[in-house]
């Protein structure tokens, strides 16, 4: 068995804690800007508003993740202590909140442009699994969102919550939703039957399958338990991705 003796805060600068969660933020949207710039665009022009879409979608990820884990996972806990909401260092983010915060950002933003919408939704499907990657590992090193018990060999020991071998789910998620997830969107994109939009209902799809399967080696929040039975907030939200995915494809 592993244990998880990691410490969550990366290092200091006078006095201030520079947390792995929060650079897990800082290099999934480095990276994934990088690759859709360098590898993904074809056309300069799109190049060049990419630069500035980018500070639509750090604002649409900070403000519909931190929204979406207030509201969904945690609100009698943030009415009670409004001033913890802009914590964001301390982990607290929505996948699903940051995903509709990023809709609705670059939904603005090719609006305002007036460019299609399609083209950018398949950029950021086809390289958010980068940032989706990092932040999985950043969960892990926070000792958050541990797995169910198991007398598997890999199984991790968190003392930061208990004394009892886990599935190491967050590992699992940022393979399936990280690594397995970017090689499909790829493949997706630099398919010869590539359709615009295709990348984007994919990745609701596919993310939802692989976000499914890992629930069920993960613990369900504590502050919520299951829904019904041994269904989740992030089973529900997962599946309602997988419904309107299809529903998305089928209609295109």
């Amino acid at each position: 068995m592993l244990i998880n003796n990691l410490n969550p805060v990366a290092f200091e600068i006078f006095f201030i804690k520079i947390h792995w969660y929060s650079l897990a933020y800082i290099f999934g949207i480095i990276f994934g800007w990088i690759y859709i710039k360098k590898i993904l665009i074809k056309n300069n022009i799109h190049k060049i508003y990419l630069d500035d879409l980018i500070t639509y979608l750090i604002i649409g990820i900070i403000i519909g993740g931190r929204l979406g884990y207030v509201l969904i996972y945690n609100l009698k806990f943030y009415l009670k202590n409004p001033l913890e909401i802009i914590t964001i260092w301390q982990g607290g983010m929505s996948f699903h909140g940051g995903l509709i915060g990023i809709i609705v950002a670059t939904l603005i933003f090719c609006k305002k442009n007036n460019l299609e919408k399609y083209i950018f939704f398949d950029f950021i499907a086809v390289a958010a699994p980068i940032g989706i990657f990092f932040g999985r590992i950043a969960n892990f090193i926070n000792s958050e969102l541990v797995g169910k018990p198991t007398d598997l060999i890999w199984g991790v020991i968190f003392p930061l919550v208990d004394n009892i071998p886990r599935h190491p789910s967050q590992l699992y998620e940022a393979i399936f939703e990280g690594i397995f997830l970017f090689i499909i969107m790829n493949k997706i994109y630099f398919s010869k039957n590539y359709k615009e939009g295709s990348c984007s209902f994919a990745f609701l799809i596919f993310y939802g399958i692989f976000r499914l399967f890992s629930e069920i080696f993960r613990e369900p929040d504590e502050q919520i338990g299951y829904i019904f039975g041994s269904l989740s907030m992030g089973m529900l939200l997962s599946m309602l991705m997988i419904f309107i995915g299809i529903l998305l494809l089928r209609r295109k």
